[in-house]
């Protein structure tokens, strides 16, 4: 990669008014590179059924090739034409809640064999007339897709024939995996299977969701094949994955398996939303990254994230600067908003671009400008950064089905009843992160994970006998590992494992338990870890965990009358290397100290920072194999740092900077240093 895409989506289509010469001449003056079109529009380029007229779409790309902006074509198939709805109202999905009314975007169902023939025809006449243009630097395919809860009879039968290949034909081997006898929906004859809707059963309906998201893949993949009918080898393929939305990007998202999904494409692509003004911490920027650059080991493309969009959104003077550098931080080869100018009406009309509803310059645009016009001097040293993480984090879309499906007991671990999963993994995240402990998060039956030499486990509740194996050997090889608790506890299909909980990596852990509890005025009693006060206090899940290897270290215990003989955090040595089980559910402010204690070992420390939130430092490697420190200050109160290179260049002033030389980063902004590691 030898330059930093820095661009935006544009709608002409949306603007009330032509000024797409004026858009271009502002592109200019921000150092635009790129824009990223058409996804949204297929109505307009076909008005009616066979009627198609892409002159929108060919004047936008001659006039951005005459001023060297490149072009992202999007395949506009998340949003359907009002007329297909009328004439094929099957394509509109099916859900629990019954069939979609026409109206919103993504409310189609991506199996529908209609919906894939005009699907179809719309990419192959688009990119007909677009492909080969020298402006279209690569494509889109759909937009944030997900199964959007399609579940109608097709997508039934379809199920029932996926059950059959996994389970050979063999109804008793299902019945027995899943546990059917419960409550009398024991199938014993494939025709009698049930639409699995309203199932009761976790394990059969963890595993239609696992073959919604083979929906997702297989709908992606289809596109992918399409668009590569048309593109160059010049020419990529990538898709804008979102997360879970909490008003903004929070998690791992139910609908779609990021991991598996981003195989299909050159180009891992995401869309990063996060909260604003004096609560941006950057977690959000960091977390997405850590996803996005491990699915494939590579840059990767930030293709969506906001400029101004909400009023509580809108950033503070510098903010836009910090958050575009992050990006860059984290090994984003390319920051694009969304979007370029602000709608004037309809369901985004709130949502606001680089430009206001005035199309005027305005303060976020001019420190567009300011981002742009350095990422042109930067991108020598810049583009195509590496980083080399030592510590892996696993994440599971198993794990979120299996851990979400059970609102009802209140096993909750944060704010959002319905789902627990995310809540508890950016609670550990956000953790890691403020220590400034950086990570690579990635799929858990990743094979990659072996590489690491610290392992983060969050709620791995449903994995198989080989995956809990593997990590053992990867303990007893000299790994370390940690642990939460519900860890270990079910296999592959949510079959609760009869074993003396936590069952297999108990080897490993040096621990066991057959209590859980919900905690009732318990704080942590421990030397170990430093939680005063409030910060130890032990919320909504604690098992009772006792030693059972002479190896065992207990960390933490309960305070309680009752439960005070129990530990609550162990460390085990497990052949070279050790196990760590945290047994309940603590705040991010009390795992952050943990953290801190867990990786002060001699070990352990070299991956380590001196500096904590709201000074974040991350870690990278030039093309020229420069080592890079990105060091941003999360706050409005200046923050001081010593230069941790031997001598370096601070690349924002273009300065020299000493070993050690102390530096001053005022609020909302960053440091960028090359140089070379000190000895």
């Amino acid at each position: 990669m030898e330059k930093i895409w820095f661009g935006t989506a544009y709608y002409r289509e949306y603007l009330p008014e032509e000024r797409l010469e004026k858009d271009i001449a502002m592109m200019k003056a921000a150092g635009i590179n790129y824009v990223r079109i058409a996804e949204s529009t297929w109505s307009t380029y076909e008005p009616q059924e066979g009627e198609f007229d892409f002159s929108p779409v060919l004047t936008v790309l001659d006039r951005m090739h005459a001023n060297d902006i490149s072009v992202i074509i999007g395949t506009p198939t998340y949003a359907i034409p009002a007329w297909l709805a009328k004439k094929h109202p099957e394509v509109m999905a099916t859900t629990p809640q019954g069939v979609n009314k026409y109206g919103p975007r993504q409310k189609m169902d991506i199996t529908s064999p209609a919906y894939r023939y005009y699907a179809g025809r719309i990419i192959h006449q688009l990119l007909s007339a677009t492909a080969s243009h020298p402006a279209v630097m690569g494509f889109q395919v759909d937009n944030e897709t997900k199964y959007y809860e399609t579940s109608g009879h097709h997508v039934q039968v379809a199920f029932v024939k996926h059950l059959r290949n996994k389970f050979n034909h063999d109804l008793a081997a299902l019945n027995r995996a899943f546990g059917l006898d419960y409550w009398s929906n024991r199938v014993d004859a494939w025709e009698d299977f049930p639409a699995v809707d309203g199932t009761i059963n976790a394990s059969l309906g963890a595993e239609f969701r696992a073959f919604q998201r083979q929906l997702v893949i297989d709908f992606l993949g289809w596109q992918v094949d399409l668009v590569g009918q048309y593109k160059s080898e010049q020419q990529f393929v990538t898709h804008n994955f979102d997360f879970d939305w909490r008003n903004w990007s929070f998690g791992i998202r139910s609908e779609v398996d990021h991991f598996a999904t981003s195989r299909l494409l050159d180009i891992t692509g995401v869309d990063v939303y996060h909260p604003g003004q004096s609560r941006l911490t950057g977690a959000e920027i960091a977390f997405t990254g850590d996803i996005a650059r491990t699915t494939k080991d590579q840059n990767y493309f930030v293709l969506e994230t906001q400029a101004q969009a909400f009023k509580d959104w809108t950033p503070y003077p510098g903010q836009l600067r910090l958050q575009a550098f992050s990006h860059i931080a984290s090994g984003a080869g390319m920051v694009g908003y969304w979007h370029w100018h602000s709608i004037h009406n309809s369901w985004e009309t709130y949502w606001k671009g680089l430009l206001s509803h005035d199309l005027l310059a305005n303060p976020v645009y001019e420190e567009a400008c300011e981002i742009g016009n350095a990422l042109i001097k930067l991108s020598p040293t810049l583009a195509g950064l590496s980083k080399s993480n030592r510590v892996g984090m696993l994440v599971s879309n198993r794990c979120l089905t299996a851990i979400d499906w059970h609102p009802w007991q209140g096993h909750q671990f944060g704010g959002d009843k319905a789902h627990q999963y995310n809540d508890l993994f950016r609670n550990w995240y956000d953790a890691l992160y403020r220590q400034n402990i950086e990570v690579d998060i990635l799929d858990a039956d990743d094979l990659r994970a072996l590489r690491y030499e610290v392992l983060i486990v969050p709620l791995l509740y449903s994995a198989s006998d080989e995956l809990l194996e593997r990590l053992n050997r990867f303990t007893e090889q000299g790994g370390q590992v940690i642990y939460s608790f519900k860890s270990g506890f079910a296999d592959e299909n949510l079959q609760v494992r009869t074993a003396l909980q936590p069952a297999i990596i108990g080897d490993a852990c040096g621990v066991s338990y057959q209590l859980f509890v919900e905690p009732d005025e318990v704080h942590l009693s421990t030397e170990t870890f430093a939680l005063e006060g409030k910060v130890g206090r032990v919320t909504d899940w604690m098992e009772l965990l006792q030693p059972t290897s002479p190896d065992t270290e207990i960390l933490a215990r309960y305070q309680h009358p009752y439960w005070g003989k129990y530990a609550a955090i162990t460390r085990n040595r497990f052949g070279k290397g050790s196990a760590t089980y945290i047994g309940c559910h603590l705040s991010s402010a009390a795992m952050e100290q943990i953290f801190a204690t867990l990786f002060a070992t001699a070990e352990l420390q070299p991956l380590t920072s001196d500096y904590a939130f709201p000074l974040i430092v991350r870690k990278a490697s030039s093309r020229q194999q420069q080592s890079l420190r990105f060091i941003f200050n999360y706050s409005s109160t200046p923050q001081k740092v010593k230069n941790p290179l031997a001598r370096a260049t601070s690349l924002l002033d273009h300065r020299q900077v000493e070993p050690g030389e102390e530096l001053q980063i005022a609020g909302w902004d960053l440091v960028i240093l090359a140089g070379e590691e000190a000895l």
